[in-house]
């Protein structure tokens, strides 16, 4: 009996261990990703911050631009975060806003030609990094990889509202991002 408890703490000692270290990975890989952002936007003359969001706009644009909040919800942030950056992004040409027709409390946001251009202009290039960064993975395991992640973000999310929760409060992160 005493061999099965102390291979059973082991085992939780073991997989503690190991989803720190992974979370570590994790964290490394985020600010890596923050970083390679960074330079991208550079080459336009604009924030990672910023970049970022233009990429959201781009995926999300359906016939007439992406909602400010939905973009919001997809960047994990604060609606007015979205409002300050797209407006600067306005400023330089990157972006349009327009009132929503249906609600004119929606703003609807879409890249201008000036910005398609200059994304066109470093695609080349980011293909080339892309390759280099993601070239070992065939396009199966990339989707493999995506789904998993996505898979275990989900389950972050549920369990930081469990553990929100089970205490009786919400994380000081998560109010200060909403």
């Amino acid at each position: 009996m005493a061999k099965q408890a102390t291979r059973g703490e082991n085992g939780s000692a073991e997989s503690q261990d190991l989803v720190r270290r992974l979370t570590l990975e994790i964290r490394s890989l985020n600010v890596c990703l923050e970083d390679f952002l960074q330079v991208r936007a550079e080459a336009l003359g604009i924030s990672g911050t910023q970049l970022a969001i233009l990429m959201a706009v781009m995926d999300l644009d359906k016939d007439g631009g992406a909602p400010a909040g939905v973009v919001a919800k997809l960047m994990k942030v604060d609606p007015s975060f979205i409002t300050l950056h797209s407006k600067a992004l306005e400023k330089v040409g990157f972006v349009r806003r327009k009132t929503g027709i249906r609600d004119a409390r929606v703003v609807q946001l879409s890249l201008t030609d000036k910005a398609r251009k200059r994304l066109a202009n470093i695609a080349a290039q980011q293909e080339e990094l892309d390759q280099f960064v993601f070239g070992e993975l065939s396009i199966e395991e990339s989707t493999r990889l995506s789904s998993r992640l996505a898979a275990l973000r989900k389950r972050l999310e549920r369990a930081t509202l469990k553990a929100e929760l089970d205490t009786g409060a919400a994380s000081a992160r998560g109010r200060s991002r909403r």
